[in-house]
């Protein structure tokens, strides 16, 4: 008699390594905020955190964000529910991990969690002299994270694409476009344990930025519904000045398209640099959270143009990321071959 072998499971580089981290906590009156829900810089600071957590865990090193991807936010997430992130490896490179998170939130009398958002970040491990380091190599082990890191994969050359596209475009004073400018010094309550700002607090500053450019503009109270890649270029340290940069340049019906720029200077130099930079989409609502019709934006200098342009051609390239797949997703019987008992011969 004979059987048929089989391959064993797909095991972690390093042993003891996990691939994942959940958070799990209530919504407390101090997340809320303006509109008496989690704003989007509150929701992406939590998402940096629980993402950061996997990152740490499987490559044993301290990590920096690189970039955080598109994020719908198309559920409120209110006061007293109770919230939970999974944050999951879907892909891996040299010296990068590439990280899903899916937030669920739910009033904790019920059973069953509804999924708030998804998106998909990437941290890069580094060593005590912020040097990028190689990590433990991530195989994938079922049908659904087979899936994952295919649709992760494929999104690779659209956000290269997308970076390319962002990268080309010119912000100067030729424009004539809304625009609103935070600045201050950079705090020791802004900074991680690694001593540097930490991407979710300077995710909040461009939730912040958008919000006072987006409401400026309306007239009315604004909330984020959007946001499209965020890439990080630099670290924030205590006592640099830091400058947010939120510009429209794009209108929808009842949407604004705002660019946000992040630089940071060393008070000792006059040489400002870009730290980060982001898109949100803000929507203006009524008195009971409901989007109302806005303003529209009539570009006017030829920079202007060129900006709303580059805003509508975002859109197109986003819309070929493929969304990542749930285990909702996938037929109740589906299993990896090596599931499978020995065949007996």
């Amino acid at each position: 008699m004979t059987t048929t072998t089989i391959d064993p499971l797909p095991t972690p580089a390093v042993s003891g390594r996990r691939p994942e981290a959940i958070h799990r906590f209530l919504v407390k009156p101090a997340d809320a905020g303006i509109a008496d829900a989690v704003d989007g810089g509150k929701l992406l600071e939590w998402i940096d955190k629980v993402a950061y957590a996997a990152a740490a865990q499987w490559s044993g090193r301290y990590c920096v964000t690189a970039y955080v991807g598109n994020i719908h936010l198309d559920r409120p997430i209110a006061v007293g529910e109770l919230v939970e992130l999974h944050a999951n490896l879907v892909h891996t490179g040299r010296t990068s991990m590439h990280i899903l998170v899916s937030v669920y939130s739910t009033d904790p009398t019920r059973q069953k969690p509804v999924q708030t958002a998804q998106c998909l970040t990437i941290f890069v491990a580094v060593d005590d002299e912020r040097r990028t380091v190689e990590v433990p190599q991530w195989e994938p082990s079922t049908i659904l994270e087979l899936h994952r890191h295919r649709q992760a994969r494929a999104r690779i050359s659209v956000r290269k694409r997308i970076e390319e596209a962002m990268a080309a475009q010119r912000y100067t004073a030729s424009g004539t476009a809304p625009s609103a400018t935070l600045r201050f010094l950079a705090a020791p309550s802004d900074i991680n344990w690694g001593g540097k700002v930490h991407g979710g607090r300077t995710m909040g500053w461009i939730d912040e930025a958008a919000y006072v450019c987006g409401a400026d503009w309306a007239g009315q109270h604004v909330i984020t519904s959007y946001f499209g890649g965020i890439r990080f270029y630099r670290p924030i340290v205590i006592g640099h000045i830091v400058e947010v940069t939120a510009r429209l340049i794009h209108t929808g019906p009842r949407s604004m398209h705002i660019s946000v720029h992040v630089t940071s200077t060393d008070p000792h130099s006059d040489e400002p640099a870009l730290a980060a930079h982001g898109l949100a989409v803000v929507v203006a609502v009524d008195a009971n959270g409901k989007a109302r019709p806005i303003e529209q934006w009539t570009p006017v200098s030829d920079e202007d143009r060129s900006l709303a342009a580059h805003a509508r051609h975002l859109v197109e390239l986003r819309a070929e990321a493929e969304p990542f797949a749930t285990a909702a997703d996938l037929p109740a019987d589906a299993e990896p071959s090596y599931f499978r008992a020995p065949i007996p011969g």
